[in-house]
C-alpha cells in the first residue's frame, strides 16, 4: 500500500516544531517591547536563540527530512549556525552598551559584522528550507515558495549593501518578512502535525 503524500516523517517532532518556533518568536517580540534589565533581556535572547535552533532541528526530523534530507539537514545546521551567531551579536551589543553609553564606530562595525553574518546564514537556511518544503505536498506552492523567496532576498540585499545594513543604505530590512514567513510555517507546521496521518 502507497504511503499518503501528505504523511510527515514525525508528526510528534513537527508539533516540537511549530511549538518552539512560535515560542522563538514570542521571545523576540518580548525583547522588543519590554524595557527588561539586562538578565531577562539575555534570557530573551537565549529563548529566541534555541527556540529557532530547535524549530529548525524539528522541522528537518518532523517534516522535510523525508522528502528532502540533504537540502534540509544543511538548511537545520545553517539555521543552527546563524542563531548562535544572533545570539552572540546581541549579547556582545547588550554588554558594551552596558559598559559604553555611547560606542563608538569600532565597536558597532563588530556587531554590524555578526548581523550580516546572521542574516547571511538564516537568510540560505529559510531558502534551502523553502526548497525542502517544495518537495512536500502539504507545503507547496505558497508555503515553499515564500520561504525561497524570502531567504534569497535577504541574501542578497545584504550581500549588495555589505558592510552597510540595508536599511540603513537606502533600501529596505528583509528580515521582518523571513520572521513573518517562520511565523506562519509553525503555524502551518501545527496544523499539519494534528491533521497528518502517522507515518
Amino acid at each position: 500500500m502507497a504511503q499518503d503524500p501528505r504523511t510527515l516523517s514525525d508528526p510528534r517532532w513537527a508539533r516540537w516544531s511549530g511549538a518552539t518556533g512560535l515560542a522563538a518568536l514570542g521571545s523576540y517580540v518580548a525583547l522588543i517591547a519590554l524595557d527588561a534589565p539586562p538578565p531577562v533581556q539575555a534570557l530573551l535572547v537565549f529563548g529566541f536563540a534555541f527556540g529557532l535552533a530547535v524549530s529548525s532541528i524539528g522541522l528537518h526530523l518532523g517534516v522535510t527530512g523525508a522528502v528532502a534530507p540533504r537540502l534540509s539537514l544543511v538548511a537545520a545546521v545553517s539555521n543552527v549556525v546563524a542563531v548562535a551567531e544572533l545570539a552572540g551579536m546581541l549579547l556582545v551589543q547588550m554588554a558594551v552598551k552596558e559598559a559604553v553609553e555611547k560606542p563608538d564606530a569600532a565597536f558597532t562595525a563588530v556587531w554590524l559584522g555578526l548581523d550580516v553574518a546572521w542574516d547571511l546564514f538564516i537568510g540560505a537556511g529559510t531558502a534551502l528550507f523553502g526548497l525542502a518544503l517544495w518537495r512536500h505536498p502539504r507545503f507547496r506552492p505558497f508555503t515553499a515558495g515564500a520561504g525561497i523567496a524570502a531567504g534569497l532576498v535577504l541574501l542578497a540585499l545584504n550581500i549588495a549593501t555589505f558592510p552597510t545594513p540595508p536599511g540603513e543604505a537606502g533600501l529596505f530590512d528583509a528580515g521582518p518578512l523571513v520572521g513573518l514567513w517562520y511565523l506562519f510555517l509553525s503555524a502551518r507546521v501545527l496544523i499539519a502535525a494534528r491533521k497528518a496521518p502517522a507515518a
